[in-house]
């Protein structure tokens, strides 16, 4: 069975998030544990993840949401540890005035295309990444792209529920792996 840890975004993800829920249905998945979620760390958020991937009994399957999706194109570039893949949930854009600026460390976003397969779900109307954007990530990392319609930033806020769509796409990406 694929092994699978969660990557929440800047002040982590709520009970209404479909991270949490996932979770709450499945507790084999595990959730990163930086610092601090409020106060974005660069150097910290990748020690945590480094440590969420080496506790992996076997290559773990990322799930990525906004802010950590540009943590794991920073991790790609300092770790050669292995992963299944990673699917990277509304990429954010630093370039945005939407864009917190206690995350300017995560701001240069590494362009290198990923050593592994990855899938961008992205929403049309994201307040914090633009379709273009996105667009030309999934581009430069060597990503797969799902667009899902607006959905926002499909986060707890989005109305999305258990986001039965999202874990679809998750088992289909998984399955193909």
């Amino acid at each position: 069975m694929t092994e699978i840890i969660h990557l929440p975004g800047i002040g982590n993800s709520g009970e209404s998030h479909w991270q949490s829920r996932w979770e709450s249905a499945d507790p084999t998945i595990r959730r990163f544990n930086p610092a601090s979620w409020d106060e974005p760390d660069l150097s910290d958020w990748i020690a945590a993840l480094e440590q969420a991937v080496r506790a992996a009994r076997r290559p773990p399957v990322l799930v990525a949401h906004s802010l950590a999706c540009l943590l794991v194109a920073h991790w790609h570039e300092v770790s050669d540890l292995p992963i299944e893949g990673a699917i990277l949930v509304a990429v954010p854009d630093p370039a945005s005035p939407a864009f917190p600026s206690q995350a300017a460390s995560f701001a240069e976003v590494p362009r290198k295309r990923f050593r592994f397969p990855s899938l961008i779900v992205a929403s049309i109307d994201d307040p914090y990444g633009s379709l273009p954007s996105v667009e030309t990530r999934a581009e430069q990392w060597g990503s797969e792209l799902k667009v899902i319609g607006a959905a926002g930033h499909i986060n707890g806020q989005s109305g999305l529920g258990d986001w039965p769509e999202g874990l679809a796409f998750l088992r289909n990406f998984a399955g193909r792996l």
